[in-house]
């Protein structure tokens, strides 16, 4: 079966449409997460100004703050970034979500043990910028391969505004102006 470069090209612009949805949607959970992992690493590690509980263990404050940060993003991308792709089991889900982040806080770690232990950089603003600067770009990138990739990877049916096969939601016509159904991307019955 042949499509015309018009079909082809209305399909590549309804999948990367697709893609930059997500990516808008996962910015937004990344940065309420993000918000949520700053906020809680400064406060264990510095406080309110005379030193957090945490003062003299940044690696254990990221652990702490990068986990808090973890159910948050996991409950806002499997609910709304992600939410056409998620699993059946949630409890599967949430586990390789998990362990997709365990391997980008790695490398936030990595960033920051790097700076504050190797380079000997142990101010707030060295141990921001390698967690939570360097380390935090590092790893969004990863995890959103990842979360895509592996995570929810799975696409549900019936959603035609999130699926790459049907066409794109403002764009109900496929080739020669053969209509589809919303729901399928099929085509449709012709009107009597």
């Amino acid at each position: 079966m042949t499509h015309s470069p018009a079909a082809l090209v209305r399909r590549l612009r309804g999948a990367l449409d697709l893609v930059v949805r997500e990516m808008v949607k996962f910015g937004a959970v990344g940065a309420i997460a993000f918000v949520v992992d700053l906020g809680t690493f400064n406060l264990l590690r510095f406080g309110l100004g005379d030193g957090g509980p945490l003062e003299h263990k940044p690696l254990t404050a990221k652990v702490i703050s990068a986990t808090l940060a973890t159910l948050v993003a996991w409950l806002g991308n499997r609910l709304w970034t992600f939410r056409h792709r998620r699993r059946a089991s949630a409890g599967h889900e949430l586990l390789l979500f998990v362990g997709f982040n365990v391997a980008g806080m790695a490398i936030a770690l990595g960033c920051l043990a790097f700076s504050h232990y190797v380079l000997d950089l142990r101010s707030a603003r060295a141990d921001n910028l390698s967690a939570n600067g360097v380390g935090l770009v590092l790893g969004t990138l990863f995890r959103f391969w990842a979360y895509r990739t592996f995570v929810f990877s799975k696409e549900l049916q019936g959603d035609p505004d999130l699926d790459p096969a049907v066409r794109h939601p403002h764009d109900v016509h496929g080739p020669a102006d053969e209509v589809r159904t919303p729901v399928t991307g099929s085509p449709a019955a012709p009107p009597r």
